[in-house]
């Protein structure tokens, strides 16, 4: 037998990656957060701009942990995805308005 072995195997880096824990806390706060707004709605009687106004928030918060937590958009390296998400959400956050306004006024 060699005395010679053939370990190539050097010490790779391991990649920091998320707890579980982590990922089912942040499932816990999505389903919560979709819990409070069909409660909100099944409430029925609060003035319905507030309704409207709180569910909006809702769902920014909701699409936040979603881009940060699932899509791993908080970790270095996803400066570009980011930049695109955002233009198209603006994009489309100006055609919602312009259509809104064009159609009310």
């Amino acid at each position: 037998m060699s005395s010679n072995s053939h370990d190539t195997h050097a010490p790779s880096k391991r990649v920091k990656h998320d707890s579980t824990l982590n990922h089912y806390l942040t499932y816990i706060i999505s389903i919560l957060l979709t819990m409070l707004a069909f409660a909100v709605v099944l409430y029925g009687d609060l003035d319905r701009s507030f309704i409207l106004i709180f569910i909006v928030s809702l769902g920014i918060v909701q699409a936040l942990v979603q881009l940060l937590f699932w899509m791993h958009a908080k970790e270095r390296g996803h400066l570009f995805p980011l930049i695109f998400i955002f233009a198209g959400a603006f994009v489309a956050l100006t055609g919602v308005i312009t259509a809104v306004y064009w159609v009310w006024w």
